[in-house]
C-alpha cells in the first residue's frame, strides 16, 4: 500500500532497479530509495532549481510566466509550448520524461489521456513537460528530445509528443533515427527546414542540458518523474495513484481558499 504524507508534500519512489536499468515503474540512473518522505522546500528552493534553471538569461520569471499556454517555446519563456491547462488551475505538475523510456511511453499513452480529460481540460491541473533524456541508457533520447523541443518552437509540441511515443518501438532501435523523425514532422504538419535549423542549433542542446540539470536538482533520478506542488512522484504510476495525489492536493487547496475567504 502506498502511504502519503501531507497532501502537497509527497515523494513516492517507484524505481526498484539498479543504476542504468529499467524497473517495473520507470527508467533510472541511480539506486532508488524505498521510503516516503517530504520535500523540504523554501520559497525559492527546488521549484526554482527545476523551472528557473531553464531561463537563466531571462531573469525573474515566475512559474506562471513559464507556463503560458498555446504559445511556442521562446528563449524567454522556455516551457510555453509544452504546457497545457488553465493558468488559474489550483495544481501545477511538471513532468520530467525521456521520450525513449518505455515507462514514459506507457504513461503518455495510457494514464496521461485520462489526466488530461479529468483534470487538465476541467481546469483543475496545469501540466508542463520538462525534457529529462537519460542519455547513458537511451542512445536516441537526446535526438528525440531535440525534435520535441524544436516542435514546441513551432507550437506543435503535443502533436509530436504523441507521435514520438506512439512510434517509439520504431525509432528507438535505429542507429540513425533522424530520417524517421523528419517523417514525424511531416505527420505533425510542421516545417522541415525550421525543424532542422533548430535541431542543429547549439542553443537547443544547451537548453536540453539545462533542463536535465534542473530536473536533477529537483530531486528526480528516474523517468517519468512528476514535480507536484512541493513533492516528487516517481514512476509510471497508474491512474488511481494520480487521482489520490491530485484530489488530495486540490481538496487541501480548496479548503485553505475557503478559510481565507471566510476571514
Amino acid at each position: 500500500m502506498h502511504r502519503f504524507a501531507s497532501s502537497a508534500r509527497v515523494i513516492l519512489s517507484g524505481a526498484k532497479d539498479r543504476p542504468g536499468h529499467e524497473s517495473d515503474a520507470g527508467c533510472s540512473l541511480v539506486p532508488p530509495t524505498r521510503s516516503f518522505a517530504s520535500l523540504r522546500m523554501t520559497p525559492g528552493g527546488i521549484l526554482r532549481a527545476l523551472v528557473l534553471t531553464l531561463a537563466l538569461a531571462s531573469g525573474g520569471l515566475t512559474p506562471v510566466d513559464l507556463a503560458a499556454q498555446a504559445k511556442p517555446d521562446t528563449a524567454s519563456n522556455p516551457l510555453a509550448g509544452r504546457t497545457r491547462g488553465s493558468a488559474a488551475a489550483p495544481v501545477t505538475v511538471y513532468e520530467m520524461s525521456d521520450f525513449q523510456c518505455p515507462y514514459c511511453r506507457t504513461f503518455a499513452l495510457t494514464t496521461f489521456p485520462a489526466i488530461d480529460s479529468l483534470y487538465i481540460a476541467t481546469g483543475k491541473v496545469r501540466w508542463a513537460f520538462v525534457n529529462f533524456p537519460l542519455t547513458s541508457v537511451h542512445d536516441n533520447a537526446l535526438a528525440a528530445a531535440e525534435v520535441g523541443l524544436c516542435a514546441a518552437r513551432q507550437n506543435a509540441f503535443w502533436r509530436v509528443h504523441d507521435l514520438l511515443y506512439q512510434h517509439q518501438d520504431v525509432w528507438a532501435p535505429l542507429k540513425q533515427p533522424e530520417a524517421f523523425f523528419l517523417t514525424l514532422a511531416d505527420s505533425a504538419k510542421i516545417s522541415r527546414p525550421a525543424l532542422l535549423a533548430c535541431v542543429q542549433s547549439p542553443a537547443t542542446r544547451e537548453t536540453l542540458k539545462q533542463e536535465a540539470e534542473g530536473a536533477t536538482r529537483s530531486g528526480a533520478n528516474s523517468t517519468p518523474s512528476f514535480y507536484i506542488e512541493g513533492g516528487l512522484l516517481t514512476g509510471a504510476q497508474p491512474m488511481p495513484i494520480f487521482r489520490q495525489v491530485l484530489d488530495s492536493i486540490i481538496r487541501e487547496k480548496t479548503r485553505k481558499a475557503r478559510r481565507r475567504l471566510a476571514r
